[in-house]
């Protein structure tokens, strides 16, 4: 466990705090409220999501490479009463069953993996048939002007975020690993940092 992953930890909530009051909190409980049945969240970071798990989960279970981020999640889900659970595994090697999962849950994840196709190809493997991604993702703009200053100040950003890449197309990857998005929103992430404004939020499933 590295030291600065430790602090990146440690200051993550904090840092965090401006975006989830103005944006996050209102997608979080929009898509993670509706989910059901078994649910995998997938980089579960210190575990924003989990106030706003229902009534209609049986089984979560959260992956969360880093100790440090883990260690958090642990100590959150301890203040809930949800059945779950914090696997320690990155998204592109889940260690799960084939068709699994009912629902899939990503949020502020994607952004950070070392090989998205991999790791989406890994999440349609664990759904069921009929089971579906949820998604909230910080994304490249569409406005060409920011597009560009995300990549100008790509390899500060990746520094600084501790591994978080500003200029994924990572609707374009959903869509490519087998897809197909049922229901997108597209928003802007306020009181955050101009490169990672821009903001996808959705459900997608599987296609046959």
């Amino acid at each position: 466990m590295s030291t600065w992953g430790s602090l990146f930890a440690a200051a993550y909530d904090g840092f965090m705090a401006g975006p989830e009051k103005a944006v996050l909190r209102g997608h979080r409980a929009a898509l993670v409220g509706r989910v059901a049945g078994r649910v995998l969240e997938v980089g579960g970071g210190t575990g924003a999501n989990v106030p706003y798990y229902g009534a209609g989960v049986v089984e979560l279970v959260v992956t969360e490479p880093e100790e440090a981020m883990a260690r958090r999640l642990e100590r959150t889900l301890a203040e809930h009463t949800l059945p779950a659970r914090v696997v320690r595994a990155p998204a592109e090697d889940l260690p799960f069953d084939d068709a699994s999962f009912d629902f899939v849950v990503s949020t502020l994840v994607l952004c950070t993996v070392g090989d998205m196709s991999r790791a989406l190809a890994e999440v349609r493997r664990v759904l069921a048939p009929a089971g579906r991604l949820v998604f909230l993702e910080h994304v490249r703009s569409d406005d060409l002007r920011l597009a560009r200053w995300q990549d100008r100040l790509h390899g500060v950003w990746v520094r600084v975020g501790y591994g978080c890449h500003c200029n994924l197309p990572t609707l374009a990857s959903i869509e490519e690993a087998g897809f197909s998005v049922t229901e997108l929103e597209h928003d802007r992430m306020r009181r955050a940092a101009p490169i990672i404004r821009p903001l996808i939020a959705g459900m997608a499933e599987a296609e046959a």
